[in-house]
């Protein structure tokens, strides 16, 4: 028995386990990004495709099979170009490490508190004179390339100041409001508009510009209606509408909080990863030394 396992241990290297590993994570978070997403429908299309191909093939149905493979062969450039948007975001998600320093990994508790408290402040207000806002919070995809259209602040986030930007009179109300972590960081900048043909004709061009940029990234993206007052909410191309002030305060406080204990996530992943690489090197050498009779 000893003799098996020292053959199946020895058979089996470090890089190997520390390789399936990988692929687990990697496959864990793809199925993070795809779920609740449109990229789910697209891979249940996908599936009932294949399995289709595969059930024509097995009952020889020779004109389906010959038209499912062409299809299948057509389709995945089609794919390509119609999912765009969902590839990229794919390829940005797989990209980003919370193990590095980010906007929120420095933040405690408390901190994210009182920066959500002074987004609230700013938001009710605003909605209440019905003065337009769209505030866009980065998160993981950084958003360099929009901040370079607006003017630099780079200021703490407080209420006045917030209400004083968006201020009709104001020389960068007409645009939007970059936050990075607990910085106002520019003002006035411009956003990519949504090609979403199925919105409401009621939403102007401030609620199409906020859609826009969730498209292209993983901002949270904060929008007051100019002309009613309403508050809205736009994440990944998705618009929520008519919002009180409690249900932003507690996306913020997600948003901010959850992305701290998300960085911790993944560092105990890797804690657990070294700490299992290091007992099965240590089996492998007890199981390499002779034993005693």
């Amino acid at each position: 028995m000893q003799n098996l396992y020292y053959n199946v241990t020895s058979s089996i290297g470090i890089s190997d386990i520390i390789d399936i590993l990988i692929v687990a994570f990697v496959i864990y978070k793809v199925l993070i990004f795809i779920r609740e997403t449109r990229a789910e429908q697209l891979v249940k299309g996908l599936a009932l495709l294949l399995l289709a191909t595969v059930l024509s093939d097995f009952f020889d149905l020779y004109a389906l099979n010959w038209i499912l493979r062409g299809a299948m062969t057509v389709g995945l450039v089609a794919l390509v170009v119609v999912f765009q948007p969902e590839l990229r975001r794919g390829l940005e998600y797989l990209g980003r490490s919370r193990i590095l320093s980010g906007p929120f990994n420095e933040m405690d508790k408390d901190r994210a508190k009182q920066i959500t408290s002074e987004f609230v402040k700013a938001i009710e207000d605003c909605s209440a004179k019905k003065v337009g806002a769209l505030i866009i919070i980065e998160r993981e995809t950084s958003l360099n390339d929009i901040v370079e259209t607006g003017t630099i602040i780079d200021a703490d986030i407080t209420k006045e100041l917030i209400c004083n930007i968006f201020y009709e009179g104001a020389p960068l109300h007409d645009g939007a409001l970059i936050v990075r972590g607990d910085r106002l960081l520019a003002a006035g900048c411009v956003l990519p508009l949504t090609q979403n043909k199925t919105l409401s004709k009621d939403l102007g061009t401030r609620h199409r510009a906020g859609i826009g940029i969730t498209e292209n990234s993983d901002a949270l993206t904060i929008i007051v209606s100019e002309e009613t007052g309403i508050i809205s909410v736009a994440s990944d191309g998705k618009l929520t509408r008519f919002l009180d002030v409690k249900a932003v305060e507690k996306m913020l406080l997600t948003t901010y909080l959850s992305a701290g204990i998300d960085s911790a996530d993944n560092q105990s992943f890797f804690a657990w990863l070294r700490r299992v690489t290091k007992r099965l090197g240590e089996l492998r050498e007890g199981a390499g030394r002779p034993h005693a009779k």
